[in-house]
């Protein structure tokens, strides 16, 4: 059997990108049973209601959901256990030191197997504003009209 490589992505957070200013991303490593690798392995996964929450010096992923394995049977997991994430120290210190600030925290932005293993990218995050989030659409749509109406002069020209 051929070795895995490359990234498969399985889930992205796409809200947490409109709710959230991102400061700091990290890549972070999943302690997983056997099951939830399964289910993972079928593509299926939410990360919409996910936070990071660190603890006596260890990082821990809340609220992930993962749905119980199709074929498992009484060893399944539970959906939206705590799990641990791999982290080396120097990682956890600084995200304790920006988490510790007021207003911030740490959300998941994709899970992904990255050469076979599970992997989370995680962000460490400011909430935004209601006008903050009002004002990035604004600029999103401003910025896809700009390019369509580049398009339609290049269009125009040949």
């Amino acid at each position: 059997m051929a070795k895995e490589t490359g990234r498969k992505l399985i889930a992205q957070n796409k809200k947490a990108r409109h709710d959230y200013h991102i400061l700091d991303t990290y890549e972070a490593g999943l302690v997983l049973t056997g099951t939830e690798v399964k289910s993972l392995r079928q593509g299926r996964a939410s990360l919409v209601d996910g936070f990071a929450q660190l603890d006596g010096g260890e990082a821990w992923l809340h609220n992930v959901h993962i749905p119980e394995y199709t074929q498992g049977t009484w060893t399944n997991h539970s959906a939206r256990r705590k799990r641990k994430m791999l982290l080396h120290r120097a990682e956890i210190d600084k995200l304790q030191q920006k988490y510790d600030e007021t207003g911030h925290t740490i959300v998941p932005l994709a899970l992904y197997f990255k050469d076979g293993r599970a992997k989370v990218e995680i962000a460490v995050a400011k909430g935004k504003k209601e006008y903050d989030k009002r004002q990035t659409l604004r600029e999103k749509q401003d910025r896809r009209e700009a390019d369509r109406a580049v398009s339609a002069a290049r269009r125009r020209r040949r």
